[in-house]
């Protein structure tokens, strides 16, 4: 199928650990905190809002910025919040412009893109997947994909992450 094959990411990174649903997921010693955005003019937000309900629903600190946002406004976003994760949903076609933008944005904020899990999801054709990864994004996300399958990428994420003393 289509979107199975597109929601396949590289857990090569990733320890072999599965998670509960319900088991609070934790970097340390606080929930992963995921800020869901929606770049450019976009004004069609239900998978952003499905995909934010589920990881909160699965124990995490989701920031979901609504619509409209300009990479700078999600780059500060994430910056005030401190998320771990960032996702962002497009479905206007606008995600080859928009995206390289935000991790412009993040990082004249000293958010290393490095240090944070980004994720996509939305109408992105699979000849963008490839560069889109290049620019540092875990996992892009097609129609049809199981929150299930978010989940638990974030959640490997996080486990693979290393744990800070004190």
């Amino acid at each position: 199928m289509h979107s199975a094959r597109r929601a396949e990411c590289d857990h090569n990174f990733l320890p072999a650990q599965r998670h509960s649903r319900y088991d609070p997921p934790v970097m340390a010693d606080r929930k992963i905190r995921v800020l869901i955005a929606k770049p450019g003019l976009d004004g069609h937000d239900r998978g952003a809002k499905v995909v934010a309900r589920a990881l909160r629903d699965a124990g995490m600190e989701v920031i979901y910025t609504g619509i409209r946002q300009t990479p700078d406004m999600i780059a500060e976003a994430a910056l005030q919040e401190d998320v771990d994760v960032i996702g962002l949903s497009i479905l206007s076609g606008a995600h080859m412009e928009l995206f390289p933008r935000v991790i412009k944005a993040l990082k004249e904020r000293d958010v290393d893109p490095a240090e944070v899990l980004l994720f996509a999801g939305g109408i992105i054709p699979d000849a963008d997947i490839a560069p889109l990864k290049d620019m540092g994004f875990g996992a892009i996300y097609g129609p049809g994909t199981s929150t299930e399958d978010i989940i638990k990428f974030v959640n490997e994420w996080a486990d693979s992450r290393p744990v800070s003393a004190g």
